[in-house]
């Protein structure tokens, strides 16, 4: 009897180069993320954290290589890329929110347009969804009404309201005041929890120990260590990522 096929990884990249014109930002990069797994990207700034996150939903075009999402590849353009993207929910550092829709509509819009849900079962959908992440009560209200942290939370509802395969999430909590920092780390590490497959770029250390699988360091462009989060806080193999948590963990 030959064995099933394992599941693809959710999401695989395979030798990607990508170049900012003479920059060369991400090189010869190789990951693989099961389904489930919570990967944390760590480190300095500029070292291609972000522009990896990007190149998961095409954002970011790639020069060479490959990537895969839950199995099919990552088409260029058109309806393919965005039936795609729509298994690929996403959270900014902005939270790019609808200003002109209520917060409530913000989490509908997609749903309905994308993914031709019928309106009263995406109604139904999202007041869950607002709920889970803790501002139901916020529902009518507009993004401008809400604080920081609600709106990070709002955006966090629209992400799932498509029903993703894989939540990217890029640096999610730097532009927020410190005291909003928790109510949307708290919600990120229940979805963590809950199942969900996620690549998060952050500088949230506590975050890394407590919610990822895996924490990935990366310094220029490349993937310099790949491990637990246990090893990479308690023996980072690298002097990159030494230096990068000395100069973190002392602060």
């Amino acid at each position: 009897m030959t064995a099933p096929n394992p599941a693809p990884p959710m999401i695989k990249m395979a030798g990607v180069d990508k170049f900012f014109g003479p920059l060369h930002v991400l090189k010869n990069v190789n990951l693989e993320v099961p389904k489930g797994q919570v990967v944390v990207v760590l480190g300095p700034s500029g070292s291609g954290k972000s522009t990896l996150c990007r190149t998961i939903n095409r954002l970011e075009p790639i020069n060479s290589g490959t990537i895969e999402v839950d199995g099919q590849p990552l088409p260029a353009e058109g309806k393919e890329l965005a039936r795609l993207r729509a298994d690929v929910g996403m959270v900014f550092q902005s939270f790019n929110l609808f200003a002109h829709k209520s917060i409530v509509d913000n989490v509908l819009l997609a749903p309905t347009k994308v993914r031709k849900v019928p309106s009263n079962e995406a109604l139904e959908h999202a007041t869950e969804l607002l709920e889970r992440v803790g501002i139901a009560n916020q529902a009518e209200k507009f993004p401008a009404q809400l604080s920081g942290g609600q709106q990070q939370r709002a955006a966090i509802a629209r992400a799932l309201a498509m029903r993703p395969k894989v939540m990217l999430f890029d640096e999610p909590t730097s532009a927020l005041d410190p005291e909003m920092v928790q109510e949307v780390l708290d919600v990120m590490t229940t979805l963590a929890k809950e199942g969900m497959t996620m690549l998060v770029v952050t500088h949230e250390m506590g975050f890394a120990r407590k919610a990822a699988d895996r924490v990935i360091f990366m310094a220029d462009g490349e993937i310099v260590e790949d491990s637990t989060p246990t090893e990479f806080f308690s023996a980072p193999k690298s002097n990159r990522a030494k230096d990068f948590l000395g100069k973190i963990l002392t602060h």
